[in-house]
Order: structure tokens, then C-alpha cells, then sequence
């Protein structure tokens, strides 16, 4: 597992993880995943974020099917993203994103965002102190089309161990196959996945063009996942880009 930050840049892809501290669950309800949700698109904006977002501990809508924009109060300015969120997983201690940089220091501005922002939440919330996350989120630079395969299908199998624990190591039986791909498929909605496979989830959070054009549309991005569940096919440079 690469060790050594890579040099963050525009246009450039990258892999990111960040933990809670000692693995402190970081959604007790389905309120602060949604909360995160709007984060993580909130957050992507150069320009401050709204007062009343920030004070505001119920997250302001939680369809999954409409937009994640709206005005708090006033007008709103015209958004400025940081970054292209690509993909993305919420874990009940960790956040997978698949980010693409477009504007200077945008990852580093949006990651400071969410453990700001999500931490003051979180601990107004529940009547804590102290920090919610892990000193430094771990990045990897994504370089090629088989690596993003390789992160697209990592990033959004991760749920699986929420019901079959240890899978990565041991694999999944086959009786269990079909519960897996449903779980994925039709139960766990707290990723990009169901976008890609043109299900309305979150469709205003990602940008999913360009690998849309990549995994070639929702059956080949199903195949390509399902093939690794079934029988573990290999992934391109595994280990260079996924961060467990």
C-alpha cells in the first residue's frame, strides 16, 4: 500500500479514504447519512458555506431523487466546484471518494470542509468534543482507465462486508452471490453505485460522464462488479490504488 502522498494537481484523479478515530461510527442514523450526502455537496463550492446550513443539524431535504441544490436565505452565488466527486461510499466508520481536481488546493479545501463541518455537526449533535476523523485522509493518484475500473468496482463493493464479513480475503460463496449483487444493487443506497446504474439515488452529487464513458454505460459497470464478486477476476494494479 503506497505510503508516500502524491502530488496533488488539477485535472488529475485520486483515490481518497478518511476514518474516524478509533473507529467511532460516524452515521447513528439515517439523518447523518444524509447529512453527509449534502455535505460532500455543499462543501464543493469555493464560496463560504451558508450560515444557516452550517447551524441547521437536520439535513435540509432527504429525497433521493431531486436535486441537492436550494437557497438557505438570500441568493445564492453561483457555485464555483472545487473538485469533480466521480464516485463515492459511505462506510459506517470511513468515506471512499473518487475525485478529479479542478481548481487549486479543491481537495484539500473540500476535505478540510467535510471534517469541519461534519465533526461540528456530528459532535453538537451528540454532545462530544474532540476530532471525529483521523489526522490525514490517505490519497492515491489514479493514473489509468484500469485502475479507475479497478477503483470504481473497490469503491462500490466495500458495503458487501457490512453482511458478509472478511468477503475480500475468503471470497463469497455461492449460495451468497445473489444476495450480494442485491444488497448492492437495491438495498444499500449510500453510494454512487445506483446512479451508474441509472437508478435515481444521488444524481446531483456525482459526475458520472466521464466514467460513464469508461465502464460503458450501467450493464457493463454491473458485469465488471458482478465478475469480480463471482469469480474474483483481477484487478488492474490493485494494490497500487485501492486503500483499505
Amino acid at each position: 500500500m503506497p505510503l508516500k502522498r502524491p502530488e496533488i494537481v488539477n485535472g488529475e484523479i485520486y483515490h481518497i479514504v478518511t476514518r474516524t478515530i478509533e473507529g467511532i461510527d460516524l452515521f447513528r442514523s439515517e439523518k447523518d447519512y444524509f447529512r453527509m450526502i449534502n455535505n460532500l455537496f455543499e462543501f464543493n463550492d469555493e464560496n463560504p458555506t451558508d450560515r444557516d446550513y452550517r447551524r441547521n443539524l437536520s439535513p435540509p431535504r432527504n429525497d433521493l431523487g431531486g436535486t441537492l441544490d436550494r437557497n438557505f436565505g438570500g441568493d445564492r452565488k453561483k457555485r464555483k466546484p472545487l473538485v469533480e466527486i466521480l464516485a463515492f461510499c459511505l462506510m459506517p466508520n470511513h468515506i471512499h471518494l473518487l475525485i478529479k481536481q479542478i481548481r487549486n488546493d479543491g481537495i484539500s479545501k473540500l476535505m478540510h470542509k467535510i471534517g469541519a463541518g461534519y465533526s461540528g455537526y456530528y459532535n453538537k449533535k451528540y454532545e462530544r468534543n474532540g476530532h471525529l476523523f483521523q489526522g490525514r485522509y490517505r490519497i492515491v493518484r489514479v493514473s489509468t482507465e484500469g485502475q479507475l475500473k479497478t477503483v470504481f468496482v473497490y469503491i462500490h463493493t466495500n458495503p458487501i462486508s457490512l453482511i458478509i464479513p472478511g468477503w475480500k480475503n475468503k471470497g463469497i460463496q455461492i449460495k451468497d452471490i445473489n444476495g450480494a449483487v442485491n444488497f448492492l444493487e437495491n438495498k444499500y443506497k449510500w453510494s454512487s453505485y445506483l446512479d451508474y446504474l441509472g437508478k435515481k439515488n444521488f444524481p446531483s452529487l456525482t459526475n458520472r460522464k466521464f466514467l460513464d464513458k469508461i465502464m460503458e454505460g450501467a450493464d457493463s459497470c454491473r458485469e465488471f462488479v458482478n465478475s469480480w464478486l463471482k469469480f474474483k477476476k483481477e484487478l488492474v494494479d490493485f494494490e497500487k490504488v485501492v486503500i483499505e
